[in-house]
């Protein structure tokens, strides 16, 4: 018979047995040599059609901004925001101070100069009469003092008396001459300060949508300075932004999809209009000008966001894996490729992908062969995999 020293030792290494058991079920189910639970992927022949997601916001194309050019009082405003304006519209109107008063006064000189020149003109042929006469005067007393009909002295006095008709008809020439030029003066400043009158009025040059009003009646306004903001509704685009990283080949005339941030389920067909010819260096992204084949109605506001996508043309068939399974190890990419149960890192040089995670393989893999495109934790090289369908939190 034992004895009790000797069952209490034995049932001692019973339950060390039994821990030593559980510890070693629980390290080989769910501790660290556990097998890493995976989703695989093959790899396959497939074409694959590359696109650009940028960012963006609506714009208009053309925009006004109607301001004086000088510096006055806002008198009115005759349109309000959300108010369509044809070409010509008065659309508000500056103080004009004392211009209406300056007119009056300027047609008052005008008509007065006017009347100048008239008296100016009737004292002309008044001697030019007289100076013609005095020269039939002056004829006929040169044939009588030859005669001797007349005496010498008469004779003298028709030759002064035409001489002073001359001179007086000189003057009143330039007497005509300087009331002309006073009056061409009076009508070219009467011209100005009509036109200056003209421009106190705000005017549209272009049909338009009011799309901000930027000072009320009563404030003043500095010369330049926008009072009313139009804008083309009939030319808008959409000014979208691309990460510089994957936006090689982005070019003008490529197909693109406009989705409204206020429209999330309608894709509205566009095209790049244009790439910008600067980027911006801060953000590191491509700046393009997005049109739609057809405006939306009704029409977006202004600076509404927009996600923008490009369709690149289609690539011929060629390996291609999903996206997630591409890893970085240092500076190698590279894919955890499966085989017989085993998993090894090999590196890939990869090519163009589409907007659905797929990406071509340019060297490292071929088709047929299975890549991890989903792990449940790290994978090392010695690590043991168990595969799955489906990972929790993953979408399939």
């Amino acid at each position: 018979m034992m004895s009790l020293m000797s069952r209490k030792k034995f049932l001692m290494l019973v339950i060390l047995s039994l821990l030593a058991v559980a510890f070693l079920y629980v390290a080989l189910r769910s501790g660290p040599l556990a097998p890493v639970a995976v989703v695989v992927s093959e790899v396959r022949e497939m074409p694959v059609e590359p696109s650009l997601f940028g960012i963006g916001t609506v714009e208009a194309r053309y925009t006004q901004n109607i301001g004086p050019i000088g510096s006055g009082r806002v008198l009115k405003i005759s349109v309000d925001v959300g108010d369509r304006v044809e070409p010509g519209q008065v659309i508000g109107e500056m103080d004009p101070v004392d211009l209406d008063d300056r007119l009056v006064a300027q047609d008052a000189a005008l008509m007065r100069a006017a009347a100048t020149v008239r008296a100016a003109e009737a004292q002309v042929s008044e001697l030019r009469a007289k100076t013609t006469y005095a020269e039939s005067q002056a004829r006929r007393f040169d044939t009588l003092v030859q005669s001797g009909a007349v005496s010498r002295e008469a004779f003298e006095a028709s030759r002064q008396e035409l001489q002073v008709a001359r001179s007086g008809l000189e003057a009143a020439l330039a007497t005509v001459a300087s009331a002309k030029h006073e009056y061409d003066r009076l009508t070219s400043e009467g011209a100005g300060i009509s036109r200056q009158r003209e421009t106190v009025r705000l005017v549209s040059p272009v049909a338009g949508l009011v799309t901000k009003r930027l000072i009320e009646p009563g404030t003043t306004a500095v010369a330049g300075q926008a009072v009313v903001e139009i804008i083309d509704p009939d030319h808008i685009w959409v000014n979208a932004r691309f990460d510089q990283l994957r936006a090689s080949g982005l070019a003008a005339s490529l197909p693109a999809r406009v989705v409204l941030r206020s429209r999330s389920s309608e894709a509205l067909r566009a095209h790049v209009y244009r790439v910008e010819p600067v980027a911006d260096a801060v953000t590191e992204e491509l700046l393009a000008k997005v049109v739609f084949e057809s405006l939306p109605g009704p029409l977006p506001a202004m600076g509404e966001l927009a996600e923008v996508t490009v369709d690149l043309p289609l690539l011929p068939p060629a390996p291609a894996i999903p996206g997630s399974s591409v890893l970085r190890d240092k500076d190698t990419l590279g894919v955890w490729m499966v085989e017989g149960g085993k998993i090894e890192f090999v590196p890939v040089e990869l090519g163009a992908g589409d907007l659905d995670g797929l990406v071509q393989v340019r060297k490292g893999l071929r088709t047929g062969q299975t890549v991890v495109s989903h792990s449940a934790s790290t994978l090392t090289a010695r690590s043991g995999i168990k595969i799955v369908d489906h990972l929790p939190g993953v979408p399939k």
